[in-house]
């Protein structure tokens, strides 16, 4: 004859089936979290964001770009208006607006000037790198620097008047053709130096006359290159630069286009200015287990739903205990 469960016996069972259920929506949401914390795309590598200087363009930075990106980075080398510190500095930092995450920031020459104008108050720009550049303090200018530690190029450039639309004009500064290579690119074969002559982008004088109004590197990590063959930057310039902002400095025999004729070496330099902002967020460990804000947060949620499926589970236990009126 079949036995049947006695009253008693029936609630420890249906007790038994709650906890049991509770117990499997929590060990559901332990298992489901995980796999909504990993469902984006976390990126560790700051992008790299190469400005070039005056008398050159984007293409000065070819070598470097692909080193860069043989290594995984994502880098942008922006064209450089030339048109003066204020207005290129305002230019650039638009640019830095539309790029997520970490950035890592080089400027060559004049764009060492821009770079330190447009990271200030960015705060994803985590490192300035400084190739044979101008680094000016509050109040500095490009030839107020220059009159400090006099270079060839003050011999070596030539004024050409320019008109824009509504009347509205002003000077160009470009090298001579003829002293392009030695001042310019002494270490490079004298038929490149006359391509980058023939191509090369001017100047407006504003470039170098106007004032600097903030100094990123005061607050910002720094790397800085010094060409020690730099005859339009002076090469005591440049060190008189890296020692004051503190900044992580090599010293190669080169000419002022460094990132042309040594891009491993500039690369390199780079390079380790971004492993130092890699630094700032880890990647995450290669076993899967996760350290970064999501991972916490989804922590959180399974600790959380845990806790309110055991206690819902153990309230509505209690209630089936009490005996039937």
């Amino acid at each position: 004859m079949a036995a049947f469960p006695v009253p008693g016996s029936r609630r420890r069972i249906r007790r038994t089936h709650v906890i049991a259920a509770g117990c499997a929506m929590a060990l559901c949401t332990t298992v489901a979290a995980p796999a909504a914390a990993d469902g984006g795309t976390v990126t560790t590598k700051p992008t790299i964001v190469l400005i070039h200087g005056a008398f050159a363009d984007a293409s000065s930075w070819n070598g470097v770009v692909e080193r860069l990106e043989r290594r995984g980075y994502t880098v942008i080398a922006p064209a450089n208006p030339l048109r003066g510190l204020y207005n290129d500095s305002t230019y650039i930092a638009s640019v830095l607006d539309s790029i997520k995450g970490p950035i890592v920031l080089v400027g060559h020459s004049y764009g060492g000037a821009l770079i330190s104008s447009a990271a200030a108050g960015n705060p994803r720009v985590k490192s300035l790198v400084y190739v044979a550049a101008q680094m000016p303090d509050v109040g500095e200018s490009g030839m107020s620097l220059a009159a400090r530690f006099p270079s060839e190029l003050g011999t070596a450039t030539k004024s050409v008047p320019y008109r824009a639309g509504g009347g509205v004009g002003g000077t160009d500064l470009y090298i001579k053709p003829d002293r392009l290579h030695q001042v310019f690119a002494a270490d490079l074969p004298e038929s490149t130096a006359r391509v980058l002559a023939a191509t090369q982008r001017p100047a407006a004088t504003t470039a170098f006359s106007e004032k600097a109004k903030v100094a990123a590197w005061k607050h910002i990590p720094s790397w800085f290159l010094v060409a020690k063959q730099d005859k339009a930057i002076n090469p005591d310039q440049e060190r008189f630069e890296a020692k004051r902002a503190g900044s992580h400095t090599v010293e190669i025999d080169s000419s002022h286009v460094a990132m042309i004729a040594h891009p491993e070496a500039v690369t390199d330099l780079v390079l380790q200015a971004a492993t130092a902002a890699d630094s700032v967020r880890p990647a995450l460990p290669a076993t899967g287990s996760t350290h970064d804000a999501r991972a916490e947060t989804a922590l959180t949620g399974i600790v959380a739903a845990s806790l309110i499926a055991g206690a819902g589970a153990v309230l509505l236990g209690r209630r089936l205990r009490r005996p039937a009126p």
